[in-house]
């Protein structure tokens, strides 16, 4: 029997891989957040607050070269813009959760939940429970964020270079991805997007993100449509 208490767990269940990714992740936010010259507490709120690795060592990087307000803030909602389209997708299961669950859910919506929470609608029937799954999922990983970003902070005096915990950030969004290539459509969108993320890099601003992003979707679609009407044929 399906029940708000085993939806949860199996949300918090699904999420725990992720955590192999996210967690040296985090250590890198803490710190990169350290030697930008945050402090422990400003580290660890923004952590709390925020709730978006990239976008968090987007927002220090940038912060600790003196880039102006409004170009942190404009680089920053940009990187995140990328939460629209996963919104977007998920839309159509959460429109009829009161507005203080969409937006407890919205707040918890991150690459990792998103990749769970979309395997988990394309594999299985809707219940009205579901959004226990969602908030289970979002809110271990809250805390394992908050945890790795704590450990990064400490830790930041004798976690080496040398350590290349940097590459932790793309094997995360690697395993967030490669489960989700179901279909030849899904393929062409991912070379899409990867092959315009590396061409785009030169644009200011971190738009690359955002193009690629479009471009992959678009391409998805144009594939999509193609497949359909030689099946059709």
């Amino acid at each position: 029997m399906i029940t708000k208490s085993s939806e949860f767990l199996m949300g918090a269940k699904d999420i725990m891989p992720h955590h192999l990714g996210v967690f040296p992740f985090g250590l890198v936010f803490g710190v990169i957040a350290m030697t930008s010259g945050l402090s422990i507490l400003e580290a660890i709120l923004m952590s709390s607050i925020i709730f978006g690795g990239a976008s968090q060592i987007v927002f220090v990087q940038l912060w600790s070269v003196g880039v102006p307000s409004f170009i942190v803030g404009s680089s920053v909602a940009i990187v995140n813009l990328r939460h629209l389209l996963y919104s977007a997708s998920l839309a159509k299961y959460v429109e009829s959760l009161p507005l203080r669950w969409r937006m407890l859910l919205a707040y918890l919506l991150t690459d990792q939940s998103y990749s769970v929470m979309v395997q988990k609608y394309r594999t299985e029937e809707f219940s009205q429970y579901n959004h226990y799954y969602f908030l289970g999922s979002g809110l271990t990983l809250w805390a394992g964020w908050q945890i790795a970003t704590i450990f990064g902070v400490l830790g930041a005096s004798f976690i080496s270079e040398e350590w290349s915990l940097t590459f932790a950030i793309s094997l995360t969004f690697i395993a967030i991805v490669i489960p989700l290539l179901k279909t030849r459509a899904d393929l062409i969108a991912c070379l899409t997007a990867g092959i315009l993320s590396i061409v785009l890099q030169p644009l200011p601003w971190k738009l690359w993100l955002i193009f690629a992003g479009l471009g992959g979707i678009t391409a998805g679609w144009i594939a999509t449509t193609i497949i359909q009407r030689n099946k059709e044929l």
